[in-house]
């Protein structure tokens, strides 16, 4: 890789084509090269730099990205499902945290320098390296060759198109990698989680000394109190300071007791809020539809828990579980939270709304600008549409505007959880019965 920060010449004005030249220390032959940076936005994402080392010399190159802006708040993985040979064209940026798996055959690929590519290159560089010493293994290691050509020729067949649907998955603990989305991405083919990061996390991208500090944050021998507002010290998960998580458990009439808590670091600034629900895990999911017609619907309270998906077919709409995490709030507000996301991350880079970056088609931001147009429409409900609630633990609610009886826009129904369902949630492996008898054994 490029020394870029060793002593050399810069030129403080890109050139014609806005490339910056820096010379650097090949790391090769240990002369004089030249390193080219080129910062460019990347559509649906933010700023990076792609950067370029050759060495005239020895004639060795080498090619990067790295993010042009900060570590984010927050970690976030990527989930992808390949259904057709156009799906291998979508763009990803992968920073030198970023973690790719092929999770269908259960493939990681190992930590490597920052890349700018797409799902077809990552998964020909895997190939291309499991290849490489296969001639040698035949002779050495005849084991380890058969099960890696076993592997090699699953790659090959998603290359070929001949294995779909694949899943992948990208994540990154800084929050710099992305997989590109598309407004025809439904039905689980696509979903962002954001997560906070642990105390190991933050040691590991130089935020927070690699130490723990086990004093306060606990909660023993406190009794949790209806309506009263708790304070926990914990550490912020954006600059790893000490901050303040107020907690509160309430219950909402009809429904259950949650517990609503919001984390303030004064450091910092970092802010969010997050709802759990808690009791007992029930046989069946629950899906709920929400008729909207009126400006005062979207007054309504509104829960969605962090296990829910959140769809509407009249909007184009689906929002995967993770996504927002749990949030009790108004449909209006939780529209509004969605189109923030969502808008922030297609369009917004910076400060600046700079209409997707570089390089997004014309033909993808008009279909873009027509789903937020609607979107916006629908915050203001002006027009009628319907939204769906479907959450596998039943734990999302949506307010009743009848004092009793039933609500002529809402429906509620329960379905039998599927497979990926249970297997997402851990409730296949989860033994409820006999596991005193395993303790004890």
């Amino acid at each position: 890789m490029a020394n870029t920060n060793a002593p050399g010449v810069i030129h403080a004005d890109p050139n014609e084509t806005g490339v910056y030249e820096i010379e650097s220390l090949c790391m090769n032959c240990h002369d004089n090269g030249m390193t080219r940076i080129l910062p460019i936005k990347i559509p649906f994402f933010k700023d990076i730099l792609l950067e370029s080392f050759s060495c005239d010399h020895c004639g060795w190159k080498n090619n990067t990205v790295k993010s042009a802006g900060q570590i984010q708040e927050k970690g976030s993985k990527y989930t992808f499902r390949l259904d057709n040979v156009k799906d291998l064209q979508r763009q990803v940026v992968r920073s030198d945290t970023g973690i790719f798996r092929i999770e269908t055959i259960d493939l990681e690929m190992p930590a490597a320098p920052g890349q700018l590519t797409n799902l077809e290159s990552m998964i020909l560089k895997i190939k291309t390296d499991l290849e490489f010493d296969q001639p040698t293994r035949k002779e050495a290691s005849p084991e380890v060759f058969t099960a890696l050509e076993s592997i090699i020729q699953k790659l090959d067949g998603m290359l070929q198109g001949d294995a779909f649907p694949v899943t992948v998955s990208l994540d990154d603990i800084s929050g710099n990698s992305f997989i590109e989305p598309s407004p025809e991405d439904k039905e689980s083919k696509y979903s962002r989680q954001d997560y906070l990061r642990t105390h190991e996390q933050n040691a590991q991208l130089g935020l927070a000394a690699d130490t723990e500090d086990d004093e306060g944050g606990g909660m023993e021998g406190v009794t949790v109190v209806d309506d009263e507002v708790f304070e926990l010290h914990s550490e912020c998960p954006a600059c790893s300071k000490p901050c303040t998580v107020n907690m509160k458990k309430t219950n909402i009439p009809h429904f259950k007791e949650v517990i609503i808590m919001a984390t303030v670091c004064d450091h910092c600034g970092y802010r969010t809020s997050d709802v759990k629900t808690g009791g007992e895990i029930p046989e069946k999911g629950k899906r709920i539809v929400l008729q909207i017609k009126t400006i005062e619907d979207m007054s309504r309270d509104i829960l969605k828990s962090e296990s829910c998906v959140l769809r509407s077919l009249d909007l184009g709409l689906e929002v995967q579980p993770g996504t927002l995490g749990g949030r009790f709030t108004t449909v209006e507000g939780l529209l509004s939270q969605v189109r923030e996301q969502l808008h922030g991350q297609i369009f917004n880079v910076g400060d600046e709304d700079l209409s997707g970056g570089d390089s997004m088609t014309s033909e993808t931001k008009t279909r873009w600008d027509q789903f937020f147009d609607k979107l916006d429409r629908a915050i203001k409900a002006e027009f009628e549409y319907s939204i769906t609630l479907e959450d596998p633990l039943a734990n999302s609610f949506v307010q009743l505007n009848v004092d009793s009886g039933n609500d002529p826009q809402i429906s509620t129904e329960e379905y039998e959880r599927t497979q990926e369902e249970k297997d997402d949630l851990g409730l296949s492996d989860m033994k409820t019965e006999g596991y005193e008898n395993d303790q004890g054994e």
